[in-house]
């Protein structure tokens, strides 16, 4: 059963025409994004990020906040092979450690593949998506690659509306999952709440 998406009257239909080129720069090195040095050690941890939250608190949850169909961004529909003008699958959530949201997690690919390769996506309700990439042998993940997220940002903006408040510029990561030859990206947008986990 799929949930409405977490809606924000600033959030644009076309999010790819209003981010500046700046906000497209993936970069491979966190300190090349203009990270704190704080979150280095989250964006250049190639292992689970969910384990790497549960280690650090005494209770992890994650929040579901929207699975539905909806129009990728474009440099999004080129990683996950989408041509252009279609729809993928969306999945937003928040993770949350000790009742405090931590970090914003963004997934998306290509709708036929959730009765394929991804199959196991439909399903994963408010389980851990991180745990079953770790969790499959079969599963392998490309580089990751960080980026400073303005207020221009459209995930900027639907991680406002998860929190309900405005928040400062963020910084997030994101890499490609690949099972049986098909992609999976997700991206991870880490909130102020981060600071508090060592």
């Amino acid at each position: 059963m799929t949930r409405a998406m977490v809606a924000s009257p600033t959030t644009p239909t076309r999010p790819q025409q209003t981010m500046s080129r700046q906000d497209f720069r993936w970069k491979a090195h966190p300190a090349l994004a203009g990270a704190p040095t704080v979150l280095h050690p989250w964006l250049i941890d190639s292992g689970s990020l969910t384990a790497r939250i549960v280690a650090r608190c005494n209770k992890f949850q994650v929040r579901v906040l929207g699975e539905q169909r909806a129009r990728p961004f474009s440099d999004e529909r080129q990683l996950i092979g989408l041509p252009a003008g279609r729809h993928a699958w969306v999945r937003e959530v928040l993770l949350i450690a000790d009742g405090i949201p931590v970090v914003f997690a963004h997934s998306v690919l290509a709708p036929r593949d959730l009765r394929g390769a991804w199959h196991m996506a439909r399903a994963i309700g408010s389980r851990p998506l991180g745990a079953a990439l770790f969790a499959d042998p079969g599963i392998l993940r490309g580089p990751l690659t960080a980026a400073r997220l303005t207020t221009a940002h459209p995930l900027h903006r639907h991680a406002c509306a998860a929190l309900g408040k405005m928040l400062p510029t963020l910084w997030a990561r994101r890499s490609r999952f690949c099972r049986l030859d098909r992609p999976l990206l997700v991206t991870e947008v880490f909130l102020p709440g981060i600071a508090r986990l060592y």
